[in-house]
């Protein structure tokens, strides 16, 4: 990876620039808002490898769409679940990642 010119981060043959945001539509008019924190898994799959030294396995991650909006979806991980499956509820909880605060889901 590296930087154009431009300030653009370049991956491959294209980039993306960091300092915009536009939605599907191309809208530039976009604002926060608050999310009610649930969602139902659309997808995920069960790592049995241990990639990270800070990840134990086995640990889920799932891409779970927000009660919000139709395809509103975020990559994440589920835990204090054993039996995760397509169309469960969840909600958001925090963990601690250093300085930083990470939305995880549970049942």
């Amino acid at each position: 990876m590296n930087f154009g010119s431009n300030g653009a981060r370049r991956v491959g043959g294209g980039s993306t620039r960091q300092d915009r945001c536009a939605c599907a539509c191309q809208g530039r008019d976009l604002e926060p808002e608050v999310a009610s924190g649930r969602g139902t898994v659309w997808s995920f799959t069960v790592n049995r490898h241990k990639w990270s030294p800070g990840l134990e396995p086995p640990y889920v991650l799932a891409e779970v769409e927000l009660e919000e909006q139709s395809g509103l979806r975020l990559l994440t991980s589920i835990i204090d679940c054993d039996d995760v499956r397509i169309g469960m509820p969840v909600h958001v909880r925090f963990e601690q990642a250093g300085d930083a605060w990470v939305p995880v889901f549970g049942p």
